[in-house]
Protein backbone atom coordinates (compact mmCIF):
# COMPACT_ATOMS: atom_id res chain seq x y z
CA UNK A 1 0.00 0.00 0.00
CA UNK A 2 1.41 3.54 -0.48
CA UNK A 3 2.07 5.65 2.21
CA UNK A 4 1.72 9.19 2.01
CA UNK A 5 4.33 11.31 4.11
CA UNK A 6 3.26 15.47 4.62
CA UNK A 7 4.30 18.01 2.38
CA UNK A 8 5.48 21.05 3.08
CA UNK A 9 2.60 22.79 0.25
CA UNK A 10 -0.07 20.43 1.99
CA UNK A 11 1.23 22.29 5.58
CA UNK A 12 0.54 25.61 3.66
CA UNK A 13 -2.73 24.78 2.56
CA UNK A 14 -4.25 23.62 5.42
CA UNK A 15 -2.55 26.74 7.16
CA UNK A 16 -3.94 29.29 4.91
CA UNK A 17 -7.84 27.49 5.42
CA UNK A 18 -7.52 27.61 9.09
CA UNK A 19 -6.34 30.83 9.34
CA UNK A 20 -9.12 32.41 7.30
CA UNK A 21 -11.46 31.18 9.93
CA UNK A 22 -9.75 33.51 12.07
CA UNK A 23 -7.79 31.60 14.27
CA UNK A 24 -5.08 33.56 16.08
CA UNK A 25 -2.19 32.73 18.76
CA UNK A 26 -3.16 31.24 21.68
CA UNK A 27 -6.34 30.15 20.84
CA UNK A 28 -8.04 27.06 21.44
CA UNK A 29 -8.43 24.27 19.26
CA UNK A 30 -10.04 21.19 19.07
CA UNK A 31 -9.04 18.51 16.31
CA UNK A 32 -11.99 15.81 16.28
CA UNK A 33 -11.16 12.29 14.79
CA UNK A 34 -12.18 9.16 14.76
CA UNK A 35 -9.76 5.63 14.32
CA UNK A 36 -10.79 5.51 11.07
CA UNK A 37 -10.07 8.99 10.13
CA UNK A 38 -7.08 9.71 7.70
CA UNK A 39 -4.45 10.08 10.05
CA UNK A 40 -2.73 12.92 7.19
CA UNK A 41 -5.45 14.80 7.14
CA UNK A 42 -5.39 14.95 11.25
CA UNK A 43 -1.71 15.42 10.90
CA UNK A 44 -2.01 18.25 8.84
CA UNK A 45 -4.71 20.07 11.08
CA UNK A 46 -2.84 20.07 14.04
CA UNK A 47 0.78 21.20 12.05
CA UNK A 48 -1.42 24.09 10.52
CA UNK A 49 -2.83 24.86 14.38
CA UNK A 50 0.49 25.03 15.65
CA UNK A 51 2.02 27.14 12.97
CA UNK A 52 -0.68 29.43 13.50
CA UNK A 53 0.13 30.12 17.13
CA UNK A 54 -2.94 28.15 18.52
CA UNK A 55 -3.18 25.77 21.15
CA UNK A 56 -4.45 21.96 19.62
CA UNK A 57 -5.97 19.39 21.46
CA UNK A 58 -7.17 15.78 20.29
CA UNK A 59 -10.46 14.42 20.90
CA UNK A 60 -10.30 10.70 18.87
CA UNK A 61 -13.01 8.50 19.41
CA UNK A 62 -13.55 4.94 18.03
CA UNK A 63 -15.54 4.58 14.60
CA UNK A 64 -18.35 2.99 16.04
CA UNK A 65 -20.38 0.16 14.29
CA UNK A 66 -22.57 0.21 11.53
CA UNK A 67 -25.95 -1.04 12.70
CA UNK A 68 -27.50 -0.56 9.28
CA UNK A 69 -28.14 -3.04 6.68
CA UNK A 70 -25.63 -1.53 4.01
CA UNK A 71 -22.71 0.60 4.09
CA UNK A 72 -22.61 4.58 5.22
CA UNK A 73 -20.58 6.58 2.90
CA UNK A 74 -21.19 10.17 2.57
CA UNK A 75 -23.90 11.05 4.88
CA UNK A 76 -22.48 14.18 6.60
CA UNK A 77 -24.39 12.47 9.32
CA UNK A 78 -21.30 11.23 11.84
CA UNK A 79 -22.41 9.41 14.55
CA UNK A 80 -19.23 9.16 15.90
CA UNK A 81 -19.75 11.34 18.98
CA UNK A 82 -22.84 9.20 19.92
CA UNK A 83 -24.16 11.78 22.54
CA UNK A 84 -21.11 11.18 25.22
CA UNK A 85 -21.67 14.66 26.87
CA UNK A 86 -17.76 14.86 28.10
CA UNK A 87 -17.21 15.39 24.17
CA UNK A 88 -20.08 17.58 23.43
CA UNK A 89 -18.88 20.00 26.18
CA UNK A 90 -15.25 19.74 25.37
CA UNK A 91 -16.54 20.98 21.48
CA UNK A 92 -18.45 23.52 23.00
CA UNK A 93 -15.39 24.67 24.91
CA UNK A 94 -13.14 24.85 22.22
CA UNK A 95 -14.04 28.08 20.27
CA UNK A 96 -12.63 26.73 17.33
CA UNK A 97 -13.13 22.70 16.04
CA UNK A 98 -11.59 21.13 13.15
CA UNK A 99 -13.49 18.13 12.09
CA UNK A 100 -11.93 14.81 10.57
CA UNK A 101 -14.00 12.30 10.92
CA UNK A 102 -15.18 10.08 8.15
CA UNK A 103 -18.75 11.18 7.48
CA UNK A 104 -18.85 14.97 8.97
CA UNK A 105 -21.06 16.51 11.47
CA UNK A 106 -23.34 18.69 9.07
CA UNK A 107 -26.02 16.37 10.02
CA UNK A 108 -24.63 15.04 13.46
CA UNK A 109 -27.44 14.90 15.95
CA UNK A 110 -25.20 16.76 18.52
CA UNK A 111 -24.07 19.79 15.91
CA UNK A 112 -26.70 21.82 16.85
CA UNK A 113 -25.69 22.28 20.47
CA UNK A 114 -22.17 22.17 19.97
CA UNK A 115 -22.92 25.39 17.71
CA UNK A 116 -25.60 26.98 20.28
CA UNK A 117 -22.42 27.54 22.19
CA UNK A 118 -20.87 29.75 20.40
CA UNK A 119 -18.40 27.27 18.58
CA UNK A 120 -17.52 27.25 14.86
CA UNK A 121 -16.83 24.52 12.96
CA UNK A 122 -14.51 23.46 9.80
CA UNK A 123 -15.29 20.24 8.44
CA UNK A 124 -12.41 18.97 6.55
CA UNK A 125 -13.86 17.05 3.73
CA UNK A 126 -12.32 13.04 3.79
CA UNK A 127 -10.34 13.59 0.82
CA UNK A 128 -6.85 13.18 -0.49
CA UNK A 129 -4.82 16.39 0.66
CA UNK A 130 -4.40 16.79 -2.91
CA UNK A 131 -7.76 17.04 -3.88
CA UNK A 132 -7.72 19.76 -0.94
CA UNK A 133 -4.39 21.78 -1.86
CA UNK A 134 -6.41 22.75 -5.20
CA UNK A 135 -9.34 23.70 -3.40
CA UNK A 136 -7.96 26.24 -1.52
CA UNK A 137 -9.96 29.78 -0.76
CA UNK A 138 -11.28 32.26 -2.77
CA UNK A 139 -11.47 35.30 -1.77
CA UNK A 140 -14.25 36.10 -4.61
CA UNK A 141 -16.20 32.97 -4.61
CA UNK A 142 -17.04 33.82 -0.82
CA UNK A 143 -19.04 36.68 -2.28
CA UNK A 144 -20.42 34.90 -4.88
CA UNK A 145 -21.70 32.12 -2.83
CA UNK A 146 -23.08 34.82 0.04
CA UNK A 147 -25.04 36.49 -3.29
CA UNK A 148 -26.19 33.21 -4.29
CA UNK A 149 -27.65 32.30 -0.68
CA UNK A 150 -29.26 35.58 -0.84
CA UNK A 151 -31.11 35.26 -4.06
CA UNK A 152 -31.86 31.24 -2.62
CA UNK A 153 -33.28 32.92 0.39
CA UNK A 154 -35.71 35.50 -1.02
CA UNK A 155 -37.47 33.41 -3.53
CA UNK A 156 -40.23 31.62 -3.69
CA UNK A 157 -40.03 28.84 -6.16
CA UNK A 158 -36.91 26.87 -7.95
CA UNK A 159 -37.59 25.43 -11.09
CA UNK A 160 -35.15 22.74 -13.13
CA UNK A 161 -35.46 21.32 -16.08
CA UNK A 162 -33.37 19.54 -18.99
CA UNK A 163 -33.37 18.46 -22.27
CA UNK A 164 -33.12 14.77 -21.02
CA UNK A 165 -36.41 15.44 -19.57
CA UNK A 166 -36.35 16.77 -15.90
CA UNK A 167 -39.28 18.99 -14.77
CA UNK A 168 -38.89 19.66 -11.27
CA UNK A 169 -40.49 22.63 -8.44
CA UNK A 170 -39.41 23.16 -5.22
CA UNK A 171 -41.70 25.70 -3.12
CA UNK A 172 -38.84 27.72 -1.69
CA UNK A 173 -40.75 29.63 1.03
CA UNK A 174 -40.11 28.32 4.15
CA UNK A 175 -36.47 26.63 3.42
CA UNK A 176 -33.83 26.92 5.24
CA UNK A 177 -30.48 27.95 2.41
CA UNK A 178 -26.49 28.06 3.17
CA UNK A 179 -23.81 28.97 1.18
CA UNK A 180 -20.10 27.28 1.88
CA UNK A 181 -17.38 29.01 0.35
CA UNK A 182 -15.04 26.61 2.44
CA UNK A 183 -14.07 28.32 5.63
CA UNK A 184 -15.88 29.93 8.42
CA UNK A 185 -15.18 32.73 11.16
CA UNK A 186 -18.94 33.34 12.42
CA UNK A 187 -19.35 32.30 15.94
CA UNK A 188 -21.94 29.41 15.78
CA UNK A 189 -21.90 28.27 12.46
CA UNK A 190 -20.01 25.45 10.32
CA UNK A 191 -18.35 25.00 6.97
CA UNK A 192 -16.27 22.54 5.02
CA UNK A 193 -13.58 22.72 2.86
CA UNK A 194 -13.79 22.04 0.22
CA UNK A 195 -16.32 25.06 -0.67
CA UNK A 196 -18.21 26.79 -3.57
CA UNK A 197 -22.06 25.24 -3.07
CA UNK A 198 -25.55 26.60 -2.41
CA UNK A 199 -28.14 24.46 -0.54
CA UNK A 200 -31.79 24.64 0.43
CA UNK A 201 -33.02 22.36 2.85
CA UNK A 202 -36.99 22.36 1.62
CA UNK A 203 -40.02 22.86 3.79
CA UNK A 204 -42.65 19.25 4.21
CA UNK A 205 -44.49 18.60 1.14
CA UNK A 206 -42.53 21.14 -1.35
CA UNK A 207 -40.30 19.22 -3.74
CA UNK A 208 -42.48 17.68 -7.00
CA UNK A 209 -42.09 16.65 -10.90
CA UNK A 210 -39.72 14.39 -12.70
CA UNK A 211 -35.99 14.64 -12.25
CA UNK A 212 -33.69 12.67 -14.87
CA UNK A 213 -30.45 11.78 -14.28
CA UNK A 214 -28.66 10.79 -17.49
CA UNK A 215 -25.69 9.44 -18.37
CA UNK A 216 -22.60 11.05 -16.83
CA UNK A 217 -24.88 12.64 -14.17
CA UNK A 218 -22.82 11.33 -10.94
CA UNK A 219 -24.14 9.24 -7.36
CA UNK A 220 -21.33 10.17 -4.98
CA UNK A 221 -22.57 7.39 -2.47
CA UNK A 222 -21.40 4.82 -5.26
CA UNK A 223 -18.84 7.00 -6.42
CA UNK A 224 -19.88 6.33 -9.81
CA UNK A 225 -20.67 8.40 -12.74
CA UNK A 226 -24.00 7.00 -14.81
CA UNK A 227 -24.68 5.06 -17.65
CA UNK A 228 -27.89 4.59 -18.19
CA UNK A 229 -30.74 7.29 -17.14
CA UNK A 230 -32.80 7.18 -14.29
CA UNK A 231 -35.58 8.56 -13.94
CA UNK A 232 -37.31 9.69 -10.86
CA UNK A 233 -40.98 10.67 -10.06
CA UNK A 234 -41.48 12.75 -6.93
CA UNK A 235 -44.37 13.68 -4.77
CA UNK A 236 -44.53 15.97 -1.75
CA UNK A 237 -40.72 15.02 -1.31
CA UNK A 238 -40.48 11.73 -1.65
CA UNK A 239 -39.33 9.43 -4.62
CA UNK A 240 -42.19 7.32 -5.40
CA UNK A 241 -40.70 5.35 -9.07
CA UNK A 242 -37.22 5.00 -10.10
CA UNK A 243 -37.72 3.93 -13.35
CA UNK A 244 -34.73 2.63 -15.68
CA UNK A 245 -32.88 -0.12 -17.10
CA UNK A 246 -29.56 -1.03 -16.41
CA UNK A 247 -27.09 -1.60 -13.19
CA UNK A 248 -27.56 2.12 -11.81
CA UNK A 249 -31.38 2.14 -11.71
CA UNK A 250 -30.92 -1.53 -10.16
CA UNK A 251 -28.76 -0.05 -7.62
CA UNK A 252 -30.29 2.95 -6.57
CA UNK A 253 -33.41 0.67 -5.74
CA UNK A 254 -31.50 -1.70 -4.48
CA UNK A 255 -30.23 0.67 -1.76
CA UNK A 256 -32.64 2.15 -0.76
CA UNK A 257 -35.28 -0.65 -0.32
CA UNK A 258 -32.70 -1.89 2.10
CA UNK A 259 -32.85 1.10 4.23
CA UNK A 260 -36.48 0.00 4.78
CA UNK A 261 -37.26 3.60 5.85
CA UNK A 262 -39.82 5.76 3.55
CA UNK A 263 -37.47 9.04 4.94
CA UNK A 264 -34.93 7.27 2.88
CA UNK A 265 -36.50 8.02 -0.01
CA UNK A 266 -37.47 12.25 0.73
CA UNK A 267 -35.42 15.03 -0.35
CA UNK A 268 -32.82 16.07 1.89
CA UNK A 269 -31.81 19.18 0.11
CA UNK A 270 -31.42 20.72 -3.47
CA UNK A 271 -28.99 23.30 -4.45
CA UNK A 272 -25.95 23.98 -7.20
CA UNK A 273 -22.45 24.00 -7.60
CA UNK A 274 -20.43 27.10 -7.88
CA UNK A 275 -16.65 26.61 -7.36
CA UNK A 276 -14.45 27.39 -10.55
CA UNK A 277 -11.68 25.09 -9.20
CA UNK A 278 -13.55 21.85 -9.08
CA UNK A 279 -13.45 19.83 -12.09
CA UNK A 280 -15.97 16.88 -12.95
CA UNK A 281 -13.78 14.49 -14.15
CA UNK A 282 -11.30 14.54 -10.99
CA UNK A 283 -13.36 11.55 -9.46
CA UNK A 284 -11.37 9.50 -12.08
CA UNK A 285 -7.96 10.46 -10.59
CA UNK A 286 -8.55 8.98 -6.55
CA UNK A 287 -9.20 5.88 -5.64
CA UNK A 288 -12.51 5.49 -3.91
CA UNK A 289 -10.50 5.37 -0.54
CA UNK A 290 -9.03 8.56 -1.60
CA UNK A 291 -11.80 10.62 -2.18
CA UNK A 292 -15.14 11.98 -0.46
CA UNK A 293 -16.48 13.80 -3.70
CA UNK A 294 -17.37 16.95 -2.27
CA UNK A 295 -15.40 18.85 -5.05
CA UNK A 296 -18.13 17.08 -7.40
CA UNK A 297 -20.72 18.52 -5.64
CA UNK A 298 -19.14 21.92 -6.34
CA UNK A 299 -18.22 21.82 -9.93
CA UNK A 300 -19.65 24.82 -10.97
CA UNK A 301 -23.16 24.81 -12.47
CA UNK A 302 -24.19 21.41 -11.15
CA UNK A 303 -27.97 20.42 -9.63
CA UNK A 304 -26.86 19.04 -6.31
CA UNK A 305 -29.45 16.78 -5.93
CA UNK A 306 -30.00 14.82 -2.30
CA UNK A 307 -31.97 12.32 -0.57
CA UNK A 308 -32.18 11.56 3.25
CA UNK A 309 -32.13 13.72 6.27
CA UNK A 310 -33.54 16.82 6.42
CA UNK A 311 -33.77 18.39 9.70
CA UNK A 312 -35.93 21.27 8.57
CA UNK A 313 -38.63 19.16 7.31
CA UNK A 314 -38.43 17.19 10.56
CA UNK A 315 -37.38 14.11 8.80
CA UNK A 316 -34.02 11.88 9.91
CA UNK A 317 -32.54 8.71 8.07
CA UNK A 318 -29.02 7.56 7.61
CA UNK A 319 -30.12 6.76 3.96
CA UNK A 320 -28.13 9.43 1.93
CA UNK A 321 -27.87 10.16 -2.07
CA UNK A 322 -25.75 13.02 -3.02
CA UNK A 323 -26.40 13.16 -6.58
CA UNK A 324 -24.62 16.13 -9.23
CA UNK A 325 -27.26 16.50 -12.03
CA UNK A 326 -25.03 18.04 -15.07
CA UNK A 327 -26.79 19.80 -17.93
CA UNK A 328 -29.70 21.32 -16.20
CA UNK A 329 -31.58 24.66 -16.57
CA UNK A 330 -32.13 26.18 -12.22
CA UNK A 331 -34.65 29.14 -12.61
CA UNK A 332 -35.68 31.14 -9.26
CA UNK A 333 -38.42 33.25 -10.08
CA UNK A 334 -37.65 33.91 -13.42
CA UNK A 335 -33.80 34.36 -12.92
CA UNK A 336 -31.92 31.47 -14.50
CA UNK A 337 -28.88 30.89 -12.04
CA UNK A 338 -27.82 27.93 -14.26
CA UNK A 339 -28.37 27.04 -18.04
CA UNK A 340 -28.18 24.15 -19.78
CA UNK A 341 -25.13 22.68 -16.89
CA UNK A 342 -23.60 26.61 -17.22
CA UNK A 343 -23.15 28.65 -14.18
CA UNK A 344 -24.63 32.37 -15.14
CA UNK A 345 -22.92 35.92 -14.34
CA UNK A 346 -26.38 36.57 -11.98
CA UNK A 347 -24.10 37.01 -8.37
CA UNK A 348 -22.16 40.06 -9.00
Amino acid sequence: MLADRIEGKWIDAFTEVIGRCGVKPGDTAAILSETQSRPLNVHLAELALLRLGARPFHIMLPTPRNPHPVPLRSTGASTVIAGLEPVIAALSQAGFIVDCTVEGPMHAPETPAILKSGARILSISNEHPEALERMRPDPRLEQQVRAAARLARASRRMTVTSAAGTDLTIAMEGASTVGVWGWTEKPGTLAHWPGGIVVSFPATGTVNGTLVLDRGDINLTFKRYLESPIRLTLVDDYITDIAGEGTDATLMRRYLEAWGDREAYAVSHVGWGMNPGARYEALTMYDQRDTNGTELRAVPGNFLFSTGANEFAGRFTAGHFDIPVMNTTITLDGTVVVKDGALQDVFG
